[in-house]
């Protein structure tokens, strides 16, 4: 009998938050705005944290400033002290962009431009072998053309779908071009690892998200046929036949990567008099807000884990972690975890797009150890103990700090409960665990914190069918899976 072989190590990857997005005529970079513009130290910071791979950006808004005329000085010393600390970049060509002035995700001649960039960056840096041409393309089609916020600002589903597949199509010829300097080039795709859970009543349109969630992965993966949940889809927003047929013409990434934040996971909610602080969107047929779910979702939630082990999909394990808990219960020899673990997607620290933006702290210190399997308490413990002990904290106390975030409810005083949850509990597997009031407050409670719920009503036996129904989605995950 041959020996299991024994799984390589996990490798720690790390990463330079590098957006430059268009917003009506300006751009906003945050190479900039967070300083590592005019910082080459930071090079040495990070191999220091024992990082071996970052994703570093020769973005293409920052480079060609007018057709065709490229400047690469920033990139040409960067990438020279990369190479000189013995780190292996990721390029990025388009981070949440949209691309220099002379073209956006709309345009039909995207794929063409950003191919002929990409070009060049390999021949300039003919020794780069992992590239990202378009990061989080489907998070950035969302963005810019399903809810306005970016260039070119539309907000419809024949938007979303052109600059959804116009970035695939970019995607795919870049690495043509780059293949062509570098055959032995690999595309490593990045996307956006979430969920969304929903009140009964929005039960269809977050199954309907849940599916499209996955499209940017389905598409450069030549997965979209005439059998895809999501065909009929793109073909009545207007993306013809011929275009996804190209998008099965060419090889699949070479390696999947999931961001996994601590926003991910989002709320679907049609009680509106719930959120009076909150604009309300709706899709023709309710009107609803969009919430963070861990603001409103006390305990449950689905994470990293969960999501990364769901039946309709297998993923990669997630190669960038937010603020929050990551709950990743797995082991090394886990088939999903096979070559890195990223331990910070925004090294150097960011600011946030406002005005007056708040920053987010640089990252300290790193430390890649996967929890043994010796309980939640043990666990908790270990990461309290290591806070404490953490210097970056105190650190950073001079810096700027948003005012402290309440749920939704009631303003806080004396006397006030803490509004914890609406009255479904969103995340709770059907037939799972303690009732849904129980399981709401007991994480409250045993912290010493009141808790109230909006509607215990919702909670009552003619509810809970239709509770069942909303969140049976979640019950066809394994056991093990759950989070306990």
């Amino acid at each position: 009998m041959e020996p299991t072989p024994t799984p390589a190590p996990l490798e720690l990857w790390g990463g330079v938050e590098c957006t430059v997005n268009r917003v009506g005529d300006r751009f906003h970079d945050q190479l900039v705005a967070s300083g590592h513009h005019h910082r080459p130290g930071d090079i040495d910071a990070i191999a220091d944290l024992g990082v071996r791979v970052v994703r570093y950006p020769v973005l293409w808004e920052r480079t060609e400033r007018s057709p065709g005329c490229h400047d690469f000085a920033w990139p040409d010393r960067r990438l020279a002290l990369l190479r000189a600390r013995g780190l292996t970049p990721i390029v990025g060509l388009v981070h949440h962009g949209s691309g220099p002035r002379h073209t956006d995700l709309l345009d039909p001649e995207f794929p063409r431009l950003l191919a002929g960039f990409a070009g060049a960056v390999a021949r300039r840096y003919p020794w780069v072998e992992l590239y990202t041409p378009v990061n989080e393309p489907l998070t950035t089609a969302r963005f810019s053309g399903l809810y306005g916020h970016w260039y070119p600002h539309h907000r419809s589903d024949a938007s979303f779908c052109r600059a959804l597949v116009n970035q695939c199509l970019a995607t795919q010829a870049a690495m043509r071009e780059i293949r062509r300097v570098h055959p032995g080039a690999r595309l490593v795709h990045t996307e956006d690892l979430g969920a969304v859970l929903a009140t009964p009543a929005l039960l269809y349109q977050a199954q309907f998200e849940n599916e499209r969630r996955f499209l940017s992965h389905d598409l450069l993966c030549g997965r979209v046929d005439r059998e895809h949940p999501m065909y009929a889809y793109l073909r009545g927003s207007g993306i013809a036949d011929d275009d996804l047929a190209v998008l099965r013409d060419h090889p699949p990434p070479d390696l999947l990567g999931a961001n996994h934040y601590i926003t991910s996971v989002r709320f679907l909610d049609d009680r509106l008099e719930h959120y009076p602080h909150l604009p309300a969107g709706g899709n023709g047929r309710h009107r609803y807000v969009d919430v963070e779910a861990v603001r409103v979702c006390d305990d449950g939630m689905p994470w990293a884990y969960e999501l990364l082990h769901e039946p309709r999909r297998p993923l990669p394990a997630p190669r960038r972690r937010h603020r929050g808990p990551p709950r990743l219960r797995r082991r090394r020899a886990d088939p999903l975890v096979r070559r890195a673990v990223a331990g910070g997607g925004a090294l150097p620290g960011h600011r946030d797009r406002r005005p007056r933006g708040h920053c987010v702290v640089a990252v300290r210190r790193l430390r890649l150890a996967l929890p043994r399997d010796r309980g939640d308490r043990s666990i908790r413990a270990r990461r309290l103990r290591r806070a404490r002990r953490h210097p970056a904290p105190h650190r950073a106390r001079a810096l700027p700090r948003r005012p402290r975030r309440r749920t939704r409810g009631s303003p806080p005083g004396p006397g006030r409960a803490r509004l914890v949850a609406p009255g479904v509990a969103p995340a709770l597997p059907a037939g799972a665990g303690p009732s849904p009031p129980q399981r709401l407050l007991s994480g409250p409670h045993r912290r010493g914190r009141p808790a109230r719920s909006v509607n215990p009503c919702a909670y009552s036996s003619p509810a809970a069918p239709a509770t069942s129904a909303a969140w049976s989605w979640r019950s066809s995950w394994p056991p093990a899976t759950r989070s306990q």
